[in-house]
């Protein structure tokens, strides 16, 4: 019988910066994020982030961004941080190769766990674009709910992308964590 090998979390250290940036690039961006269903290459041309940006959030007080690797391996990511009595979850990439294994789901779960057991908050939100309906309904599955509330997507700074439309910008997304 043959047994899956277990996903293991850990935070990342700066060795880990380039594998992650690749990591987020391959499924957000080009035609490699088009494998998996994250893609926003429909909505943004140029980077989804850099080394320095990932550098930036691994330099913070209550920040890491979480790893899940198997076999060495590194498969996803995410950002989380501690905002007051408030967990922030972003930078959420799973390999587009492992999108729909349950992956992210597991990522999401053991970020939950951290900002909730370790850090102490009561609830976790992010920010998403609103025209990512697919995925803003994948949040809602997970208990995130829509908040109304809307931040404008930083035109014109090419760290966060180049846009292919002039209407976007995000909603914050918001979870009671039990």
């Amino acid at each position: 019988m043959f047994e899956p090998t277990p996903t293991n979390f850990r935070p990342a250290v700066v060795a880990d910066v380039p594998a992650i940036v690749a990591l987020v690039e391959s499924a957000y961006r080009g035609d490699s994020g088009r494998r998996g269903w994250t893609t926003e290459s429909d909505l943004l041309d140029g980077q989804r982030t850099d080394a320095a940006d990932v550098l930036a959030r691994l330099d913070q007080p209550y920040s890491a961004v979480l790893l899940a690797e198997r076999d060495g391996a590194l498969l996803a990511c995410c950002h989380i941080e501690r905002q007051g009595d408030s967990g922030y979850f972003g930078l959420f990439a799973v390999d587009p190769l492992q999108q729909g294994s349950g992956l992210g789901k597991a990522v999401m779960a053991e970020a939950e766990r951290i900002v909730r057991d370790t850090w102490g908050c009561r609830t976790m939100h992010m920010t998403t674009i609103v025209q990512r309906a697919e995925l803003i309904a994948f949040y809602e599955r997970r208990g995130y709910r829509r908040t109304g509330e809307f931040q404008p997507f930083p035109y014109g700074d090419e760290r966060f992308g180049i846009p292919r439309r002039g209407d976007l910008r995000f909603e914050v997304l918001r979870k009671e964590l039990a």
